[in-house]
């Protein structure tokens, strides 16, 4: 059987995406663990964007997952472990998965907080058996430079979000349309 260049490339590049740390998914950590690893990522979040500090306090809770993996070529993935916290203590824990298929290549690992500013939004996600990002209550995606531009009177909206700690190189994935699932890591 003869392989073009194109399908070598593309099987190369396919088999790269699975064979790193980005290939394979997370998987459900102790408590303890993910606790520890999610109060680290908040703190790293802070050291870089010091104004996502005025969203905590703002914030009814915040659901941060401290490593999130996707990857894919054509079909791909991403999958994550979080911590809810409320007052500064877990007060839960879920996992964030999603799935697509399209114009995509790569592997990457990243941080994400969500910093829930209301109560709605809140009661949303704990009654709820499965959250979609896209439905339900308000998101926002801030980047360090809208952040900046944050203060109280500003924050109105349900729910805040901060992608950060990016490593790897992709292009496809949107967050948009992941699942946030409650677990019961041991």
């Amino acid at each position: 059987m003869r392989l073009g260049r194109r399908s070598v490339l593309a099987g190369s590049f396919a088999a790269a995406a699975l064979n790193t740390p980005f290939g394979c998914l997370a998987h459900a950590e102790t408590a303890v663990h993910l606790t520890a690893a999610a109060r680290a990522a908040l703190n790293k979040l802070h050291a870089t964007v010091p104004r996502s500090r005025l969203f905590e306090r703002n914030a009814r809770a915040v659901l941060v997952f401290p490593r999130i993996l996707k990857g894919g070529f054509v079909i791909g993935a991403q999958t994550g472990d979080g911590v809810l916290f409320e007052h500064g203590q877990a007060a839960g824990y879920y996992n964030i998965s999603a799935a697509s298929f399209g114009l995509q290549a790569g592997g990457q690992a990243f941080s994400y907080a969500l910093f829930f500013m209301s109560n709605g939004a809140l009661a949303y996600v704990r009654k709820s058996d499965g959250w979609s990002l896209g439905t339900g209550p308000s998101v926002v995606v801030v980047d360090a430079g809208e952040s900046r531009e944050a203060d109280t009177a500003t924050l109105s909206h349900d729910v805040y979000a901060f992608p950060f700690a990016e490593k790897g190189l992709m292009a496809g994935i949107d967050i948009k349309g992941s699942k946030i699932t409650r677990i019961h890591p041991k």
